[in-house]
Parts: structure tokens; C-alpha cells; sequence
């Protein structure tokens, strides 16, 4: 049966709560990073051994993404985007209380169990609301929140910590969740569609996987595993992938359609973004600790920093279309890439002496840069799709970006803690620093060679480029 179409109250109001959900989440990824050193400190761990509690929040998003769709449509967009928010509240809650690094991860899941519904149920719901031609011009006013929240994140995160507490980070989303549940319980349309039942064995297997994939990561940055069983978890998972393909083979409506992976666009740009995310993926967790731990600025000083970053992702956004029509797919994701790992190397390069302006005009380069590279990967991955597979995709997209995420930050957190523990005793961090920015740049630069694989009349249709 189609969707009802929402009356007029919730047509003005649907796109604000979505913008909210989009909010939230966009601040709350940006907000922690600069607060972590003194998360740290108050919990009495290394502030380098904190990358799970970022990991731990975006790998629960990745895994509990694909659930997103299937419950909305059993329950209702409504029912399931209040009860979201009301766990992305609740774990936030929780955050701000965690008197130790166990009970803050802990919380972090609850969070991020949350926000895995938040954000996709309310796009779920536009899409089901509203007519095609109407949708370009509601999700562009929606996705500008959550290009505001990475603007204003990491400086909020900063003055939070040195004027109150980095509890605060967490309680400030409060108010926000409360109020979009107000909103939502009048504004939302509840719409269900019919659905077949779940894929409880592929959803397991494919968790399963991931889980100690991740989990091999961390083991690895915190050393708490050798590497016997490091190297045992990670066959375990890859035998579990396996699995899941042998199962999604068979079975008819499985969590993520292999079929998918025979669209050579998608294909390639899932890859293209896994490697470039490696590289570059870690960034916002690594430069206000190298800017805190190795060269001693204040919390709000390096939050402040990211701000040029920030602006310049959001500014570019009206010439990205312009630039991949001229140049097209290919060769913008080859340039863009190496023009990314030349400034992550360059930053290897700055120290405590380094003017604040140099870095200010290789932050914005660089988010110049980060917000071409993301629209086209995003883009190009949806070149090739049509109507009978595209919801399906646009799930797979969604994931891979959490987990290609949430790799790149433990991978950083991996190199950072295992290249300092070769530096000389009392040598400080800064050599991990700019050592973790070379290799990251050497991977970053790599990952090109997986764009070389496009066509240069991939994602004409999209762009206009003639090849």
C-alpha cells in the first residue's frame, strides 16, 4: 500500500525533526574528540589508549543500521524514531555517569544503538512522505545540520571541558533528544509497510564478524591479547564471513544482498571508500591529541583549530558538482586522494613552533579537499542503481561507511600506541604523532589505485561529465 501522505503540520515539521536526528549525531562524533585527553585523565587512563570509546560508538552504528529499516517498517517510523532517541538519551545519560573506561564504552553501545535508528528512520520517513520532486530540496535543508555539528562540535567540546566537565558533552544531548521526542510524537507520521522476517542467522553472522574484527583492532592497540589469539579471533571472523555468504546465497531475503556486489560502481566505490577512510579516517581523532598530548595547547584552542576544516567542508558543498562535471568521477577521486595524503604527510611536519595561520591554510585545503572526495565517492557509489535495488544499497553504503569509520580510528589508535612504545623513554609523543601521519599518508595515497579502476564515463549520468 503507499504511505499516507503526511497532512500539512507534518510537512513542516517532519524535515526539522529529521534535521535534529542529524544533528545530534554529527555533534556528538565531533564533540568527544577534543575532550578525550581529559576523559582520560579523570578516568586515569593514557589518553592514546582511547580510541574505543569512538570505536565502540560507530561500530554499534554499522551493525545495527541494516535492523533500522525492517523495524520501522514493522512498527511504525514514528514508534521507532522516539524509541531512538530515548536510547541514544538514555545512553548519554549513562556516558556522563561512567565512572570508568568499562562503563563508558559500555554506554557508548547504548548510545550508539540509538543513533543507529535515529538518523535512518528519519530519512526512512521523508522518503516515504514525500514526492520525488520535492525531495532534493527537503534532504538539502536536512543534511545542513549535520554539517553545522562537526562546525561548532569540536569548539563546544572544548570550552565544555575547561569551562565545566567533560561531562557535559554527553548531558548537553538531553534536552536536544527530549525535545525532537516531543516533536516526533505529533510531527512524525507513523507509517508501516508490510515486511517478510528478518534475517536473524545473517544478522548474527555478519555482527559476529564484524564484532571481532573490530575487536582484533583494539586487542591489538592496547595490547591486552597476544598475537596467537589476535591471529584466532581474526580467522574466527573470517570464517564467520564466510558463513554468512554461503548463507546469503541460499536464503531469499537476507540482510545484505550479495547481488550488490556484482554492480561494478557500487563494488568499487565500497572498496575506494574502506581505503581512503584507513588513511584519513582517524584525522579528527589524531590531530587535537597531537595538538594537546605533544604540544601542550589547551583543550579549546585545539577545538577551535577544526574549525577552518569544518567551515571549508561546508562552503564547498555549492562547487562539488560543478568541479566532478568538468573533470568527472575517476580522475577527481585519484586527484583528490593524493592531494590528501600530501597534506596528512605535511602535517607530520608542524610542531609547537608552527604559526597557527600555516595550519589554519592546511585545514582548510584540506577540508576543501575531504568534502570533494566524500560527495564523490557517495555519488559515484550510487551511479549504477535503480529503483529495484537502491533501498538495499543505500543500507550496505550506510554500513560501510560506519565501519570503514570506525576502522580508520582504530587503526590510528593502533599506530599510535605501538610506535610509541618505540620512543625512547622520556622522548614525549610528538615523534608518534608525526609518524602515525606518515604511514597514514602513505595509505591514504595508496587507495588511489583502487579510483584507478573506474571508468572515465562512470557516473556521467549523475554529473553530465562526457568522459
Amino acid at each position: 500500500m503507499p504511505a499516507p501522505a503526511p497532512d500539512k503540520s507534518s510537512r513542516t515539521i517532519l524535515p526539522w525533526i529529521a534535521a535534529i536526528a542529524f544533528f545530534m549525531q554529527a555533534l556528538d562524533s565531533t564533540i568527544l574528540n577534543t575532550a578525550l585527553p581529559s576523559i582520560a585523565a579523570d578516568l586515569g587512563y593514557s589518553p592514546l589508549s582511547m580510541q574505543s570509546v569512538v570505536v565502540s560508538y560507530t561500530i554499534t552504528l554499522a551493525l545495527f543500521i541494516p535492523l533500522s529499516g525492517w523495524l520501522s517498517d514493522r512498527f511504525g517510523t514514528s514508534n521507532v524514531f522516539r524509541v531512538a532517541v530515548a536510547l541514544f538519551v538514555l545512553g548519554s545519560l549513562a556516558c556522563a555517569l561512567s565512572r570508568d573506561l568499562s562503563q563508558l564504552i559500555l554506554s557508548r553501545i547504548l548510545q550508539g544503538l540509538g543513533g543507529s535508528m535515529m538518523v535512518p528512520v528519519a530519512r526512512l520517513a521523508i522518503l516515504y512522505s514525500y514526492p520525488k520532486k520535492l525531495l532534493m530540496r527537503v534532504m538539502n535543508f536536512v543534511v545542513i545540520p549535520g554539517l553545522v555539528g562537526p562546525l561548532i562540535g569540536p569548539t563546544l567540546g572544548g570550552w565544555l571541558v575547561e569551562l565545566a566537565s567533560w561531562h557535559w558533552i554527553f548531558l548537553i544531548n538531553i534536552p536536544i533528544g527530549i525535545f525532537g521526542i516531543w516533536m516526533a510524537t505529533s510531527g512524525m507520521p507513523n507509517i508501516k509497510k508490510p515486511v517478510g522476517g528478518f534475517d536473524t542467522l545473517g544478522f548474527i553472522l555478519f555482527s559476529g564478524a564484524l564484532s571481532l574484527l573490530t575487536f582484533c583492532l583494539e586487542s591489538g592497540s592496547s595490547g591486552a591479547l597476544g598475537a596467537g589469539y589476535i591471529a584466532l579471533f581474526f580467522a574466527i571472523a573470517l570464517l564467520l564471513i564466510l558463513l554468512y555468504i554461503y548463507h546469503a546465497r541460499g536464503d531469499g531475503n537476507p540482510l545484505i544482498n550479495l547481488n550488490l556486489f556484482k554492480i561494478r560502481t557500487l563494488r568499487v566505490a565500497l572498496a575506494g571508500n574502506l581505503a581512503t577512510r584507513l588513511g584519513i579516517g582517524g584525522f579528527p581523532l589524531l590531530l587535537p591529541l597531537m595538538l594537546q598530548v605533544g604540544f601542550g595547547y589547551p583543550a579549546s584552542t585545539a577545538g577551535m583549530i577544526l574549525i577552518p576544516m569544518a567551515a571549508a567542508n561546508l562552503l564547498t558543498k555549492p562547487i562539488v558538482v560543478p568541479v566532478i562535471k568538468r573533470f568527472g568521477h575517476k580522475n577527481t577521486l585519484i586527484a583528490n586522494t593524493l592531494v590528501l595524503a600530501v597534506i596528512m604527510a605535511l602535517f607530520a611536519l608542524i610542531s609547537a613552533q608552527t604559526p597557527l595561520v600555516w595550519m589554519v591554510l592546511l585545514l582548510l585545503v584540506y577540508g576543501t579537499i575531504s568534502s570533494l572526495q566524500f560527495t564523490s565517492m557517495n555519488t559515484i557509489a550510487m551511479a549504477d542503481l535503480d529503483e529495484s535495488n537502491s533501498s538495499a544499497a543505500n543500507s550496505v553504503i550506510a554500513v560501510n561507511q560506519q565501519l570503514s569509520f570506525s576502522f580508520g580510528v582504530s587503526f590510528t589508535g593502533f599506530l599510535l600506541l605501538n610506535l610509541s612504545k618505540l620512543e625512547p623513554a622520556g622522548s614525549g609523543t610528538v615523534n608518534t604523532f608525526k609518524y602515525t601521519f606518515l604511514i597514514l599518508a602513505g595509505i591514504t595515497a595508496l587507495s588511489a589505485l583502487v579510483f584507478a579502476k573506474l571508468k572515465p564515463a562512470d557516473g556521467a549520468k549523475l554529473s553530465g561529465h562526457r568522459g
